[in-house]
C-alpha cells in the first residue's frame, strides 16, 4: 500500500467528548456499583485508559489479547486466546472495551467465554463500529458506542497499519494513490 495521506475523520477534540460521554453514561449505568473493563489488546490501550478517567464509579481492569486474523487483512473464524485475563471474573459486572468492531466474532466468543466464566454481567463498549462488515450470523450488541464508521481502513487512537499510526491524536482515514 502506497500511503499518501490520512485524511481525519473525526478530530482529538471530537473523540474527547464521545468518550466523557461515555463515560458519564457508564458512570450512570453502574451507580451504586463496580465496574471491571476488560481491554482488548492492543488498540484499545488508548481507548480505554482515557474512557477509565472519565468513569465516576470504582472501575478495576484487566487484559487480554487475542486475534482471529493471524497474518491475513480478513478474519479466519476462530479465535486465539493469546494473552489470557490475569483475575477470575466470577461474579463481576465487565464492560469489553474494544477499539473497532469489523466482523463481530472475537466479542461474540469473548462474550459467551465471560459469561460462562460466570461474570454478573457482559457489556461490550467500543470507539469504532463498522456495521457493514458485521458477519450476518453474528449477533451482537454494542451497549457503549463511540461512533460508527463506513467501511473504511481507520488508524489513530490505538489502531494501526501495520503498528504505525496508534499515536495519532485523531481519528484518520489512510487514503492510498498508485505509483
Amino acid at each position: 500500500m502506497n500511503l499518501n495521506k490520512i485524511e481525519v475523520m473525526f478530530t482529538e477534540e471530537e473523540v474527547n467528548e464521545r468518550i466523557r460521554a461515555l463515560g458519564e453514561q457508564i458512570s450512570r449505568d453502574y451507580e451504586g456499583r463496580e465496574v471491571h473493563l476488560i481491554c482488548i489488546l492492543r488498540g484499545a490501550v488508548f481507548f480505554m485508559c482515557e474512557l477509565a478517567k472519565r468513569i465516576t464509579v470504582p472501575v478495576t481492569f484487566d487484559f487480554m489479547s487475542v486475534s482471529s486474523y493471524g497474518s491475513s487483512s480478513t478474519s479466519s473464524g476462530i479465535v486465539r486466546i493469546i494473552k489470557d485475563l490475569e483475575e477470575p471474573l466470577k461474579g463481576k459486572d465487565i464492560i469489553v472495551v474494544e477499539d473497532i468492531i469489523d466482523s463481530g466474532r472475537t466479542l461474540h466468543f469473548l462474550q459467551e467465554l465471560f459469561r460462562t466464566r460466570e461474570a454478573a454481567s457482559v457489556h461490550l463498549c467500543t470507539l469504532l463500529d463498522k456495521p457493514s462488515r458485521r458477519a450476518p450470523e453474528i449477533d451482537i450488541t454494542v451497549d457503549y458506542l463511540g461512533f460508527q464508521v463506513p467501511d473504511a481502513f481507520v488508524v489513530g487512537w490505538g489502531m494501526d497499519f501495520d503498528q504505525r499510526y496508534r499515536n495519532l491524536p485523531y481519528i484518520g482515514v489512510i487514503k492510498e494513490t498508485e505509483k
